[in-house]
């Protein structure tokens, strides 16, 4: 393994990686390109979003096999066809390369290696976890609060998200991983490259606590900081990508009620209900067309919470005007229990 290493870096200046997590989660350190230069990159990690690999919003990631990645990579065109081109070795000769081969898996099987699991003592009541109160990067969590067994009336619509919106538009990733340990601190990056509908720009929403256009995390910061509830509208597959638990932790830390889209991705569907959140989805998606800035959006039913029944949506308008329709969700009888206890945690701390 060793002397693979040394060949590959010595011989055409590549680096061998861990098999863990890295650049396709934003955290390569680069250095050949400045920020913002248009470049093509092909890779053969699972994410080709715009910035994920490099925070470069110019950085066009294409996503194929390791065998295709490095045939492009040794011939440094994307031009290069390994089936028919040839390439120059050092004393200028064609060469070609030879088809990739390999085993589809070990055969002597994986190394399981070093069994590191201390299990928990059998009675925790008198652990206590230490963290430093001046850390940035750690903190501990504090349970959310209980449903207080009302409807929500007149929340804040903080923003209305135009197109696309993954949990990278949610929540950032690259360097704001240093703070997936503290809530607090990763929520400032809470859909600050998500598109307002209402001017068509990023970290850019109208704060009505202040009358003045700024960030999506400090505004949500300040609603929550005067008890405005809040709740964000978004449009079809809200939340694909990912499963960060952090696109679902950070709008409930920061004060949101509920999440009303055309449609989720499954899994950040499930990730809100976990943390008291109520996704919701409009019955009609064209009423998706209906909200406009500045409205007040109330969820009536919430007291007769049952699977299958839908709530009802008003929103009054800043003109006086109202408009009511119909939302959906897909809360079982669990996941209601998560809700009106806070969160799952909540509700697993009752048993």
């Amino acid at each position: 393994k060793q002397w693979y290493q040394r060949r590959v870096r010595g011989d055409i200046g590549g680096m061998v990686l861990a098999n863990a997590c890295g650049p396709c989660i934003g955290q390569w350190d680069r250095s050949d390109i400045e920020k913002g230069e248009k470049n093509t990159i092909v890779t053969s990690y699972n994410r080709n979003f715009t910035g994920r690999n490099d925070a470069n919003p110019n950085t066009h990631g294409f996503v194929a096999s390791p065998e295709i990645a490095t045939a492009l990579a040794l011939a440094g065109t994307l031009k290069f066809n390994p089936e028919t081109d040839s390439l120059l070795d050092s004393e200028g000769v064609e060469f070609m390369l030879d088809t990739p081969y390999g085993d589809e898996l070990p055969t002597n099987g994986f190394d399981p290696g070093q069994d590191t699991y201390q299990p928990p003592p059998a009675d925790g009541s008198n652990v206590a976890v230490d963290v430093d109160p001046t850390s940035n990067r750690l903190e501990l969590l504090t349970p959310f609060s209980k449903w207080d067994g009302q409807d929500y009336n007149d929340l804040q619509l903080l923003i209305k998200v135009q197109g696309k919106c993954t949990t990278d538009h949610i929540s950032a990733a690259g360097p704001w991983l240093k703070f997936r340990g503290h809530l607090n601190n990763i929520s400032n990056n809470f859909l600050i490259t998500a598109t307002n509908a209402e001017n068509g720009k990023m970290n850019s929403i109208k704060n009505v606590v202040s009358g003045e256009f700024g960030p999506v995390p400090g505004t949500a910061r300040d609603y929550k900081a005067a008890g405005i509830g809040w709740v964000v509208v978004g449009d079809e597959n809200y939340g694909e990508g990912s499963s960060r638990e952090h696109a679902a932790l950070e709008p409930r830390h920061l004060g949101g009620k509920a999440i009303i889209v055309r449609s989720f991705a499954r899994i950040h569907e499930t990730n809100l209900k976990k943390q008291g959140m109520l996704p919701l989805t409009f019955a009609d998606p064209a009423d998706y067309d209906k909200v406009q800035p500045g409205d007040k959006v109330s969820i009536l039913g919430l007291t007769d919470f049952q699977p299958g029944l839908p709530f009802t949506c008003r929103l009054t308008h800043t003109d006086g005007s109202v408009d009511e329709f119909k939302l959906n969700h897909s809360f079982n009888e669990n996941q209601i229990g998560w809700f009106k206890a806070g969160s799952a945690l909540n509700k697993m701390a009752e048993a």
